[in-house]
């Protein structure tokens, strides 16, 4: 018996199966009610990624599954007929690092490992970068939790159903994350004040310190783990008046991590540091699924392609914070080369609607092919977030999740005419700009009804006497008659600190600056 099927004997037992029943998440419609039940894409340029180009080919689209691809095919009657007569399309660009439909900070930063908090817990449906996300072709996000901690929280996979309420955001049947951080971010040295009045720095406050608190964390899940295996040992021989261990929901991510149930999503720039996270898998058992950001993966890319692990970096961003100074534009290329399965992430919702062009800058530092470039934001990180067998690229039996763009999606001048998901336009450019006038016009009728309920009454008439028993206000004086001078204040007297010889003068320290410096989001790069 499992560990998690352990926890739910126990569950069982001690809830009784009509309350676990009460707390059941309703079953969520992969399809939204109002999708086109047949959908025929034709006369298109589709960029199928896994097997080549299909030129003036068309999509048939059935309950939001690819039913067929090809160049011979006709619409059935009923079917809603795109034309994409001189448009381009390709898989939906699914982000391996995003931060997009949170509800507040990303970061639970108070503690080194903050595995109890859950992503998936505080998504947001009506955060509007998911509509602009729409809009730059993304489909699919990995939603992840903050880079401050060394083991962070618990993440989820999306796809981008705007309109649709938060429940229906998770990626059916995706693996559910944790984010682990390496650097500087965990230790904190871009965003604490040693020594500010009341406050204490937070351990690790090194990289040999992020290092143990990751391997005191799993030595405790590694003993938790046996604690349930052996009591599941001897429930299943039947033997009585058992108590459980007692749960500790910090450790239960962990274990899952263990037991390949839970995929790990470092953060990490220097080389070292990727090579340590690597020896402290191999020391318990684990793989670690993606390095994020991994700006110097090229160094190790050799080690990373060994470990099973994949990469999901930036095209060309380096020199933005130290551990950052390495960094060179050839490296997703470089380990592309090496054989290490590569994504290009976005980590903001800015960044996210151009990513087929953050992609094609490949081509030029590396020499990929046009196929490996779009590899890079859709089936690669489809790959990496086990969902390939659902999305990344175009074909037969796979979610209907697509981009129609009116020009190559390598292209500075390819923008997206039509986003879709599960079969279902969820983004319509056209659609999106005839509606602009009449959304502005709504606008600015709510601005002026706002101002119009904004208005102060007016003031009574000058006649009108104070009523009997109210005494009259005091008289301000801060205003002055006419002619009159106003009364001069007495300043307090200032006494000066003393100085000793020889002794420079201190700044003033400021306890509101140090916690306002030191709850500073560490989840970005």
């Amino acid at each position: 018996m499992s560990f998690r099927a352990s926890l739910a004997r126990v569950s069982n037992i001690l809830l009784g199966a009509s309350l676990l029943a009460a707390v059941a998440l309703p079953a969520r419609a992969a399809t939204p009610g109002d999708a086109a039940p047949v959908l025929f894409i034709h006369n298109a340029t589709i960029l199928t990624v896994s097997h080549g180009t299909i030129e003036h080919g068309s999509i048939l689209i059935k309950d939001g599954k690819i039913a067929a691809v090809g160049q011979d095919l006709k619409a059935p009657d009923g079917a809603q007929v795109i034309d994409a007569a001189g448009k381009f399309v390709l898989p939906g660009i699914i982000d391996c690092h995003s931060h997009i439909a949170v509800d507040g900070d990303v970061n639970e930063g108070s503690i080194s490992i903050s595995s109890i908090a859950n992503i998936a817990d505080v998504l947001n449906s009506d955060d509007r970068d998911i509509y602009y996300d729409l809009a730059g072709g993304v489909t699919s996000a990995n939603v992840l939790h903050g880079s401050a901690n060394a083991i962070g929280g618990q993440t989820i996979v999306i796809k981008l159903r705007w309109g649709q309420p938060a429940s229906h955001l998770p990626f059916e049947g995706a693996l559910p994350g944790i984010k682990f951080a390496l650097g500087e971010n965990p230790k904190r040295s871009n965003f604490s004040m040693p020594g500010a009045p009341g406050q204490q720095r937070r351990y690790p406050v090194t990289r040999m310190g992020v290092e143990e608190t990751i391997r005191a964390a799993f030595t405790e899940a590694r003993d938790y783990k046996k604690k349930w295996d052996e009591f599941s040992k001897r429930a299943a021989v039947g033997e009585k008046s058992l108590i459980p261990p007692r749960r500790d929901l910090r450790l239960e991510p962990l274990v899952e991590i263990l037991e390949g149930k839970r995929y790990v999503h470092s953060h990490c720039y220097r080389a070292d540091e990727i090579l340590m996270l690597l020896r402290v898998a191999r020391e318990f058992g684990f793989k670690v699924r993606t390095f994020q950001h991994v700006l110097e993966g090229y160094k190790v890319a050799d080690e990373i392609a060994a470990a099973g692990a994949g990469a999901s970096t930036f095209s060309d961003w380096w020199s933005y914070k130290v551990e950052a100074y390495d960094a060179i534009p050839y490296n997703a290329a470089i380990m592309t080369r090496r054989g290490v399965v590569v994504s290009i992430n976005s980590d903001s919702a800015e960044e996210a609607r151009h990513l087929n062009q953050e992609a094609a800058k490949m081509m030029k530092f590396g020499g990929l092919t046009e196929e490996e470039a779009l590899k890079l934001v859709t089936l690669n990180p489809a790959i990496q977030l086990g969902i390939d067998k659902r999305v990344g690229s175009i074909d037969v039996g796979k979610d209907a999740d697509l981009v129609i763009y009116n020009h190559h999606p390598l292209s500075a001048y390819a923008v997206a005419q039509k986003t879709l998901i599960d079969g279902r336009i969820y983004f319509d450019r056209d659609r999106d700009i005839a509606a602009r006038a009449d959304l502005e016009k709504e606008k600015k009728a709510l601005i002026e009804k706002e101002k119009a309920a904004g208005k102060k009454p007016e003031a009574p008439p000058a006649d009108k006497k104070p009523g009997i028993g109210k005494q009259p206000p005091e008289p301000d004086p801060a205003v002055t008659k006419p002619g009159e001078k106003k009364p001069e204040e007495k300043k307090p007297e200032m006494k000066k600190p003393e100085e000793k010889p020889g002794e420079k003068p201190k700044p003033p320290s400021s306890s509101a600056a140090a916690l306002a410096v030191s709850s500073l989001a560490g989840g970005a790069r």
